[in-house]
C-alpha cells in the first residue's frame, strides 16, 4: 500500500473519532457545504490545512452531497526551503494543489506597525480573489477548536469585546463568497498526534519577520495568542471544563444579563428596554 493511502486510511480508522467524525459533524451542524458548492481548500503548508485537505478528499469520495473541491497554495513569499517542504508534502500526501505566487510577505514586512495584521488581511483578500477567479464560491481555512477558544478569550482580555471565530461567514468585499472552517470541532492536539504517528513534518510560521524576532528572543509578535494558550492551560487546573465552557459560552449568551451588545453595526444598551421591563414572578434577577 502506498504511503498516502496508509495515511488516508488512518484518518477514517485510527483517528476516526478525533478527526473524521468531528470534521463531518462540523459540516452538518453548521451547514458548511451545500449542493453544487465549489470549495477552495486553502493550504498554508502547516499541519492544520494539510489534514483539512486530506479530510476533504475523503469527504469528496463518500459524501452524498454533490460539490467540487479545488486545492490552493497561495505562496505569500516563502523561502525556498519552506516552499520545497510544502511541495514535498503535497506529493507525499497526493494532494493536487495549485500554487499561486504573491509578494505579501514583502509588502507587509515593509510596514513599521502591525505587519502581522496587514499580512493576515492581505492573505485573506488574496485567497478570496484567487478562489473567485477559479470559479469557487467558498474558501475553507484550517482554524480548529483551539483557535476558536483562544480567539474568544483574546477578544475579552485584549479588546474588551465578546466575540468568537465563527464556523462560517459571508465575505464583506467579495460578493457571493463565503469562508468556512470545517476543523471547527477538532482539537489541535489530535492533529499533532496524527501528524506525528504518520511521521509527517510541516512548516511552522514561515514569515521571515516573525522568524527574525524569534531568533532575537523578541516575544512581541503573536505573544497574545501564545500567552492565551498558556493561560488556558493554567486554568484547566482550576476547572477541567474551562476549554469546553469557553467554547460553549459563545452559543449560550444571555442577552437579559449583559450591559449591551452590537448587531448590524448598531449598539444596543440594556437600558433601551429597561423601562419596559416587567418582573416575572419567581425569576432570579440577581438583586
Amino acid at each position: 500500500m502506498e504511503n498516502y493511502k496508509e495515511i488516508e486510511r488512518s484518518i477514517i480508522t485510527t483517528y476516526r473519532a478525533r478527526l473524521w467524525s468531528k470534521f463531518t459533524k462540523a459540516i452538518r451542524d453548521y451547514e458548511l457545504i451545500e449542493e453544487n458548492d465549489n470549495i477552495c481548500v486553502c493550504i498554508s503548508g502547516g499541519k492544520d490545512s494539510m489534514v483539512m485537505a486530506k479530510l476533504f478528499q475523503e469527504l469528496k469520495r463518500h459524501s452524498k452531497i454533490n460539490f467540487n473541491v479545488e486545492y490552493l497554495v497561495m505562496n505569500p513569499g516563502y523561502n525556498q526551503e519552506n516552499l520545497n517542504m510544502i511541495k514535498h508534502n503535497l506529493e507525499l500526501l497526493n494532494v493536487p494543489a495549485k500554487i499561486v505566487e504573491s509578494n505579501i510577505f514583502e509588502v507587509a514586512n515593509a510596514q513599521d506597525k502591525n505587519p502581522c495584521y496587514l499580512c493576515a488581511r492581505m492573505r485573506r483578500g488574496t485567497l478570496y480573489k484567487i478562489a473567485k477567479g477559479m470559479g469557487c464560491n467558498k474558501i475553507a481555512l484550517g482554524h480548529h477548536y483551539d483557535d476558536v477558544i483562544e480567539t474568544t478569550l483574546m477578544n475579552m482580555l485584549n479588546a474588551g469585546s465578546f466575540q468568537t471565530m465563527l464556523p462560517k461567514l459571508h465575505s464583506d468585499n467579495f460578493e457571493g463568497m463565503e469562508l468556512i472552517r470545517p476543523l471547527y470541532l477538532i482539537r489541535e492536539k489530535d492533529i499533532v498526534t496524527w501528524a506525528s504517528s504518520c511521521n509527517l513534518k510541516f512548516i511552522q510560521c514561515a514569515c521571515a519577520f516573525t522568524a527574525s524576532l524569534a531568533k532575537n528572543n523578541n516575544d512581541s509578535v503573536n505573544s497574545q495568542r501564545y500567552q492565551t494558550k498558556k493561560l488556558i492551560a493554567n486554568l484547566i487546573s482550576y476547572n477541567e471544563n474551562v476549554e469546553k465552557n469557553i467554547f460553549k459560552s459563545a452559543s449560550n449568551v444571555n442577552l437579559d444579563k449583559i450591559l449591551g451588545y452590537k448587531t448590524h453595526g448598531k449598539q444596543i444598551s440594556y437600558l433601551d428596554d429597561y423601562k419596559n421591563f416587567t418582573k416575572v414572578k419567581g425569576e432570579n434577577n440577581n438583586e
